[in-house]
């Protein structure tokens, strides 16, 4: 019936979509209550009032334990078909997200990346430094903290010479090696 090169054909189509799929998928605690669910932050604040769910993500700049929830100040970064927020992207702005109960301030920490699933729930006023601003808010149903990984790539391709006499052998390397630092977030 199949050919057995319509058979590696089918056997590869399937393990290359089986790759993508879990390269990019969402995190469980990251999935909304509705199909429609606004990831852009600028088309959030154009439509706050009606937006339904939300998911963003982002840099915490604050947290405030209240007295049955905790105020969450984030400012937004863009974030992937993943939900990890993208620490070379320019920030967009801020928002405030309520979770319910109490957070730990140290795992909420500031400057700690997090993304959050919430319901949009209007704006209110507010200040950063001495400067009024209006945040969108929401209150949050899912929400998952990353953190960045370092990791050294040093570039090993240099010309390398090696001086011998009789069993006694040197390298001389004559160019300086280069290597860069690699952020991932996990």
């Amino acid at each position: 019936m199949f050919s057995l090169m319509s058979k590696s054909r089918l056997f590869f189509l399937v393990a290359f979509s089986l790759m993508v799929m879990g390269c990019s998928s969402l995190p469980e605690e990251l999935n909304a209550n509705s199909e429609q669910v606004v990831t852009d932050y600028q088309e959030w604040v154009n439509t706050v009032p009606d937006a339904g769910d939300v998911r963003l993500g982002g840099v915490i700049a604050k947290v405030t334990n209240l007295q049955d929830k905790t105020r969450v100040e984030v400012v937004n970064m863009p974030i992937s078909s993943s939900g990890k927020p993208d620490i070379d992207a320019e920030p967009k702005g801020r928002f405030v997200a309520y979770i319910d109960g109490y957070v730990e301030p140290l795992s909420f920490a500031e400057g700690r990346l997090v993304t959050l699933v919430g319901t949009s729930n209007g704006t209110e006023d507010g200040i950063i430094g001495d400067y009024p601003y209006t945040f969108p808010v929401m209150n949050v149903y899912n929400q998952r903290l990353w953190k960045i990984t370092e990791r050294v790539v040093i570039n090993d391709f240099v010309p390398t010479y090696y001086s011998c006499r009789s069993l006694h052998c040197r390298s001389f390397q004559t160019m300086p090696q280069h290597g860069r630092v690699i952020q991932d977030v996990e």
